[in-house]
């Protein structure tokens, strides 16, 4: 695979790519159920849970679809949203444009970054003059040429999910956005189910993606609970993106497929540590793996020795610790004679042998 470490992004300082932790990300969409003091609160909460940006999605209903009820626009069957038409959909689920400056300045109060998804090319020329640090393209409008590369032109960092793109349609859009101008470019790794099972998540496209695109990689996840995203990092996800309510109990459009809080900082924990362990390709030894080679095996007298006497599978024994000659040498020692007397219990040393 690439080394992506030429071609990591920044968002608002923070450096996204190879060698640096995952960016975490906290997608609220639709859990404030239209209530901007709850968006403000689930700001403050992620921050407490450890992520590292809060994202939101900036659309209206008239900007995503119209109002008909004919069967073009119906939701189907086996969807947590069966029985509504689209329109009515984004109405209950879409942020008011008028809260965003106030939930921006939410954030930087707290110490967060903030930014969105755009979903029309009105929506960018609004959230420029928020002066967002960067923007997500979501699944559902990677095919949309025209936004990306009106976010593209906007010089910002840029992240694309590819839930339910094939490969051309990916390596489309990276051209799109490349011949735009854009610079800064990641890759999300998503399948677009609410929720998501684990089997059909298929991980191994992160280093795919990684090495077919030369840009940084991660995940946007809709499982639940922490393996999965855990698991992406071990395979080099460099971005992990999860959606957060305060309650799955509290009814809203995208609550039934996102994490509580405690279950939130979970998951950072276990990314945490899943970074931790990868590590590098090093094989040298940690401090307490030298302190633990004393538990070896070992040659050793297991039986007093006179000088001048020979070393036999019955006098010298491999067992632990691991203080004498090592295992490998048996043939060397046995047969050889004694250059002193010698204790039972002894670590067997060159010294020893005549």
């Amino acid at each position: 695979m690439k080394d992506n470490n030429s071609s990591n992004i920044e968002i608002a300082g923070q450096s996204i790519g190879g060698g640096h932790p995952a960016y975490v990300i906290a997608e609220i969409s639709a859990n404030h159920n239209q209530d901007i003091g709850e968006a403000k609160e689930l700001i403050g909460i992620a921050k407490n849970c450890g992520a590292d940006a809060v994202k939101l999605q900036t659309y209206t209903p008239d900007t995503l679809t119209i109002d008909c009820d004919n069967e073009w626009f119906q939701i189907g069957k086996g969807t947590l949203w069966e029985g509504k038409n689209l329109y009515q959909l984004y109405g209950e689920a879409y942020t008011p444009w008028e809260w965003h400056e106030a939930l921006f300045a939410h954030a930087k109060e707290v110490g967060i970054t903030l930014f969105s998804s755009p979903f029309d090319e009105s929506a960018v020329e609004f959230l420029e003059g928020l002066d967002v640090p960067a923007y997500k393209i979501a699944s559902f409008e990677m095919v949309h040429h025209p936004l990306i590369r009106k976010v593209a032109e906007t010089g910002k960092p840029v992240i694309i999910s590819t839930g339910m793109a094939s490969l051309a349609e990916i390596s489309e859009a990276v051209e799109v956005f490349r011949a735009a101008g854009g610079r800064e470019l990641a890759l999300l790794k998503c399948t677009s189910a609410y929720p998501a099972p684990a089997e059909e998540v298929n991980l191994r496209r992160i280093p795919h993606m990684a090495e077919a695109f030369g840009v940084p990689v991660g995940l946007s996840d809709h499982t639940m609970g922490s393996t999965v995203p855990a698991a992406a990092v071990a395979l080099g996800a460099c971005i992990i993106e999860k959606h957060f309510t305060r309650s799955r109990e509290t009814p809203g459009p995208d609550s039934a497929f996102s994490l509580e809080p405690d279950e939130f900082k979970a998951m950072i924990d276990a990314v945490r540590m899943a970074e931790a362990a990868v590590g590098s390709v090093n094989y040298s030894l940690t401090d307490k793996e030298v302190a633990s080679r004393v538990f070896r095996r070992s040659l050793f007298v297991v039986e007093d020795i006179e000088q001048g006497a020979v070393f036999t599978a019955q006098n010298v024994r491999i067992v632990r610790p691991g203080y004498g000659l090592a295992p490998k040498h048996i043939d060397k020692v046995l047969g050889k004679s004694a250059s002193r007397n010698i204790a039972r219990g002894a670590p067997l040393t060159w010294d020893h042998l005549g």
